[in-house]
């Protein structure tokens, strides 16, 4: 059989002999070289899915390598818990901060408490005659309600001997000479102490500086000076101050006719009224107090801080520092001074 060849249009020789004859009713028939092309089944090649990454598991790390991991046991079955009744528990717990004492809840029961009986007593007793278990009712409600009132640095625990201070001299208007100068040694007297200390030895004061007569106290020599200290208990140098303030209080008697005088001076004899809502917002001096103890340290009176010459003035009326809701803020507020 001969061979057929033909040449490429690029060049060279091909050989299409046996890639290039067909066979038709047992004749060879020449094709074209082009429709002799190899197929290829492409069904025959599987597309793989693209890998799944590895789940990482969590490894529980060994202390040794001789340890081996444990398999968790599994759990028994849990028993259902029995329920404990909250309404029960809720009742008594809310039952037991009621009736806690001191509480907030316990003061406002009581509270409403007196005034429900205030007012069983207006309306019951409205044209009867009052009897005695009424009375003492009253007055039992009447007085809780007053020492709710007063100012708050008197509670239940405090000293009667100072209620009774609060109650009749502090803020009351002072224009006597002698009770000026035993309130201005008592308020340096209470400093580093109380005021309850300071009042329980009030006779003693009055008793070592002769009822504060400032011409006497004025006439102390040394030796009335020691035995005076070493008699009442009271520090050298603190007798020392009485006894230079006293001179001092007699300079201001020739130069203004009275120490009052001088003193109300400094607030045109009318009383600072204030309007305090609570004790804490009370300062421990003021503008004025600063004024006043400038110049008595400059006339030469000693122990009169700006902070003493404040208390000072709460004490014999240059300034109302009763809180509004204290009986004797009004009180202490309409007295009328005396004309200068």
């Amino acid at each position: 059989m001969c061979s057929y060849k033909f040449k490429k249009q690029g060049g060279g020789v091909v050989d299409i002999s046996s890639q290039s004859l067909s066979h038709i009713n047992g004749r060879p028939v020449l094709q074209p070289y082009n429709n002799s092309h190899k197929k290829y089944n492409t069904c025959n090649f599987k597309i793989s899915p693209p890998p799944i990454s590895p789940k990482i598991k969590k490894v529980n790390v060994l202390n040794t390598s001789n340890e081996t991991p444990k398999i968790p046991k599994s759990s028994p079955p849990i028993s259902p818990k029995i329920k404990s009744p909250i309404k029960k528990v809720k009742n008594d717990s809310s039952f037991m901060i009621v009736e806690v004492a001191g509480s907030i809840a316990a003061a406002r029961r009581e509270q409403v408490a007196n005034m429900q009986v205030q007012r069983k007593q207006r309306i019951a007793h409205y044209g009867r005659t009052n009897s005695a278990k009424f009375n003492a009712n009253a007055a039992a409600v009447d007085s809780t309600s007053r020492e709710a009132k007063r100012c708050s640095f008197i509670t239940p625990n405090s000293d009667p001997i100072y209620i009774a201070y609060h109650d009749e001299e502090w803020g009351v208007l002072v224009h006597d000479d002698n009770l000026l100068f035993e309130l201005l040694v008592l308020t340096v007297a209470q400093v580093g102490s109380d005021w309850t200390s300071v009042l329980k030895r009030r006779q003693d004061f009055r008793d070592a500086f002769s009822g504060f007569d400032a011409e006497i106290v004025a006439k102390y020599n040394e030796k009335k000076i020691n035995s005076t200290s070493i008699v009442y208990g009271i520090e050298l140098s603190q007798v020392r101050g009485v006894v230079d303030n006293s001179k001092r209080i007699l300079e201001m008697k020739k130069q203004f006719g009275s120490f009052h005088k001088y003193l109300w001076g400094f607030v045109s004899n009318k009383t600072i009224k204030t309007q305090y809502k609570a004790c804490n917002k009370i300062p421990v001096k003021t503008s004025k107090s600063e004024t006043m103890s400038k110049d008595m340290v400059k006339k030469g009176f000693r122990y009169v801080g700006p902070t003493i010459i404040h208390s000072f003035m709460q004490a014999v009326g240059l300034t109302n520092d009763h809180i509004i809701t204290c009986p004797r803020h009004v009180q202490c507020a309409t007295q009328k001074p005396i004309a200068m």
